[in-house]
């Protein structure tokens, strides 16, 4: 049997130079010709029924493309949570928790 192990010993991160130093590129620094950015406003109540939701506000901001809401995508369902890929990705008629 091999006397090599991994365990109980400090490994070199190879990466942390990198990385503390700012010559990794992560996602938010990559920018493209012609980019939208998209954000979400989550709920902040829980356990709450969705009587409406008013997004003119939103409409005037400078620079918005668009608004959407469960409205603006029936029936398409999506997850990157195999077992939730049934669900619909924006809430329509209710929310179960802050942040959903």
């Amino acid at each position: 049997m091999s006397e090599f192990s991994v365990f109980g010993k400090p490994l070199p991160r190879i990466d942390a130079w990198p990385k503390t130093t700012g010559e990794v590129k992560y996602l938010d620094d990559i920018k493209m010709p012609g980019m939208l950015c998209g954000k979400i406003l989550r709920s902040p109540h829980a356990h709450a029924r969705i009587a409406s939701i008013d997004t003119t506000e939103a409409e005037r901001l400078s620079g918005v493309r668009a608004v959407i809401t469960a409205k603006d995508t029936p029936g398409i369902k999506f997850s990157f949570i195999q077992a939730l890929a049934d669900k619909l990705p924006l809430c329509k008629d209710k929310v179960r928790y802050v942040g959903e």
